[in-house]
């Protein structure tokens, strides 16, 4: 366990926006969650988790601990026809994606740089070019630090949907995500079904090869937060039902759609956005992305409100357009607990 002696939040989150807590200390094990839980300074102050800080918006500063996690380490047990993977929820979701394909454990390699922690996945049921994080979840290893009840909750369990989890839930108040299960099959199957990876050959390719198509892909298109600071995909991709899509459809013949389970269609919100003209489009130092409508940027020294403001008219720009309401994928926190751009 380590307190630090800087509250600043801006090195802790990927958005890199001016932001302070009233106290910032890593956790390397889970006694350290116990401790800092029963710290007597701090024991009445909420807690935030924060692993890389890749999905996080700070609308203020938080007036209570923010708990880096770095819960590391990372096991294999070899079972007849998989194998299960045993994470640790601090470590790094690429550098797993590829220590998995670099030992012959294949799987992940279409989540390839995903920002974030580990334990994250889970809570956004992170997804990619055709493959979803529930899909190769075993399990989800849980802690309630004040009272160091301890639970492996089974994917099921989990709740999983589009970006969401039981995670997100008030059931979960007080608990933390230590360790996580992957079950990756040893009869490995391509998945090419979205993009520019439906050009690879199904019969040639291998998990290396649609490791760096995926790489490549996403370098190409979204900026480096360490140059650009961002939080990845702002907004979800929309979910309407068969009728209200096929309306939308019959007025713009060029909308992208996808199948999104029985009666549901997805529509993608990147494209919404950039139909509205909304490319490039700046509010103080916050931006559009100008090649992926889809990412809200910290372009230039932006402020809190300068994202939320900017957030909010694309949010308006689209209902108005399109009659399609857009949803927020990054988590906002205010200055004790999560909130959202419609309490902004």
């Amino acid at each position: 366990m380590k307190w630090l002696s800087d509250v600043s939040l801006t090195p802790h989150h990927t958005f890199g926006l001016p932001a302070h807590a009233h106290a910032i200390v890593e956790a390397h094990t889970v006694e350290d969650l116990y401790a800092i839980w029963q710290h007597a300074d701090d024991l009445a102050l909420p807690k935030l988790v924060v692993g890389e800080g890749s999905n996080l918006l700070f609308c203020q500063d938080f007036q209570g601990v923010v708990v880096l996690n770095r819960l590391n380490g990372v096991s294999v047990d070899d079972e007849s026809d998989h194998w299960i993977l045993h994470v640790g929820a601090g470590e790094s979701w690429h550098n797993l994606v590829a220590w998995s394909i670099d030992n012959g454990l294949p799987g992940l390699e279409n989540l390839a740089l995903i920002p974030g922690c580990v334990g994250a996945a889970p809570i956004q049921n992170i997804g990619a070019y055709g493959v979803e994080f529930c899909e190769r979840c075993a399990y989800v290893d849980i802690v309630n630090p004040l009272t160091q009840q301890t639970r492996r909750l089974t994917r099921d369990a989990c709740q999983f949907g589009y970006r969401d989890s039981i995670f997100k839930t008030d059931v979960m108040t007080g608990w933390v995500i230590t360790q996580v299960g992957f079950r990756l099959a040893k009869a490995w199957q391509p998945v090419l079904k979205y993009g520019a990876l439906a050009d690879l050959d199904p019969e040639q390719v291998s998990a290396q090869t649609i490791f760096e198509a995926v790489c490549a892909i996403r370098q190409a298109k979204l900026p480096d937060p360490r140059e650009c600071g961002n939080a990845g995909s702002f907004f979800k991709n929309p979910v309407l039902d068969a009728h209200q899509a096929q309306a939308l459809q019959a007025r713009y013949p060029e909308m992208p759609m996808y199948a999104a389970g029985e009666g549901k269609k997805k529509l993608a919100a990147g494209w919404l956005i950039d139909q509205c003209g909304l490319k490039g489009k700046q509010v103080g130092g916050a931006r559009v992305h100008p090649k992926q409508a889809l990412v809200l940027t910290n372009a230039n020294q932006a402020s809190s409100q300068d994202v939320i403001q900017l957030a909010k008219q694309v949010v308006d720009d689209v209902k108005s357009r399109f009659g399609v309401t857009l949803h927020h994928e990054v988590r906002f926190m205010g200055a004790t607990g999560e909130t959202s751009l419609e309490a902004q």
